[in-house]
């Protein structure tokens, strides 16, 4: 439970809850199926209508223009018409509550942001088109879902059967809507495990989650990770950043879109509430815009480092209706910086 300072209160039992919780009946525990509706605006539009509105509205009426009149002699006008739009409904298993190991189960905020900006770049660009792109931390997949309507390849990870189950019905429930060639394949990524996994950990016999050479070396030629609400402890951010540097060492180019909501605990060494997990988040990135002490960092650096720019989320249209972003959720662009490899 989340108090309205952004403070997480535990159930009982270690039970935890997350603030999605769309169309859940009252005391409701269990696994639900909930419908979330995306509006989705048309793709590539014309760019002059998209990226000159203002000049075409302000364009004089030419002498030469015909006007059609009634029968009255008033000018009968043309009405503009409103861009096409459609919704696109998404059928999402997910626990409303669940024990802090199996937070997978749940949706949080962070997930329907990350899901924004991957629908606002699908809309305005072919940035993702036939990528291939990993999904870290997945929990119920409605991200990669979304994504698999125009990348390649699909990889859908997290850690546990149960969580990794219920991703693998979300993708079941929703398959219609991955475009004809999409590859969707939800595997077993333990952060904590070393990467690339080794052959004989590899064969189906070891589990219907677990990778195959093939897919390990489609892997490799990912360009696009994503992740949302992955930082909640310090132990599993220092795991992320871990098996992050190892995948993102196969490709100079892959980035990663990182979605994460501040969350607050009251410290007794500071008196006061902080973000703690936050703080550590922050310890592993040098941003672009770097202090003095970050630009020294960056000239002395002997081992590959993170890059981290923060998106602002005023520009990211809210495409996935009857959420609340609230002010603590931030969106970050992350590279590791290869410099110190060259």
């Amino acid at each position: 439970m989340e108090r309205e300072d952004g403070v997480q209160q535990p159930l009982s039992s270690e039970q935890v809850m997350s603030e999605v919780h769309l169309g859940c009946p009252p005391h409701h525990s269990g696994p639900h199926l909930s419908h979330f509706t995306i509006s989705l605006p048309p793709r590539h539009e014309n760019s002059i209508l998209r990226g000159n509105t203002d000049a075409v509205e302000d364009m004089s009426i030419s002498a030469s223009t015909m006007f059609d009149l009634d029968e009255d002699g008033d000018l009968i006008l043309t009405r503009r018409k409103k861009p096409p739009s459609h919704n696109l409904v998404l059928t999402i298993q997910h626990n409303i509550t669940s024990s802090i190991r199996r937070v997978g189960l749940q949706v949080w905020r962070a997930e329907l942001v990350l899901t924004d900006f991957v629908l606002h770049l699908m809309s305005t660009s072919s940035d993702f088109d036939k990528v291939v792109a990993l999904e870290l931390g997945a929990g119920t997949g409605l991200v990669g879902i979304l994504l698999a309507r125009v990348a390649k390849t699909v990889f859908i990870t997290d850690h546990g059967d149960k969580v990794l189950e219920n991703c693998e019905k979300n993708v079941d429930l929703n398959a219609e809507i991955f475009h004809g060639k999409a590859s969707v394949h939800v595997r077993e990524l333990d952060w904590k495990d070393s990467w690339p996994p080794q052959e004989e950990n590899t064969s189906p016999s070891k589990g219907r989650y677990s990778w195959t050479q093939s897919e390990i070396e489609e892997l490799k030629k990912a360009s696009l990770l994503l992740a949302a609400d992955v930082i909640y402890s310090d132990d599993l951010t220092d795991a992320f950043f871990s098996i992050l540097k190892k995948l993102m060492l196969d490709n100079p180019e892959k980035v990663l879109y990182l979605a994460m909501e501040k969350r607050y605990n009251f410290s007794l060494d500071d008196l006061d509430v902080v973000a703690n997990g936050y703080s550590h988040f922050r310890s592993y990135l040098i941003t672009e815009q770097a202090d003095d002490a970050g630009c020294k960092q960056l000239d002395s650096a002997s081992e590959p480092f993170f890059v981290g720019e923060q998106i602002d989320l005023r520009y990211i249209p809210c495409y996935v209706r009857n959420y609340n972003r609230g002010n603590d959720v931030e969106l970050w662009k992350i590279k590791l910086n290869h410099k110190a490899l060259s």
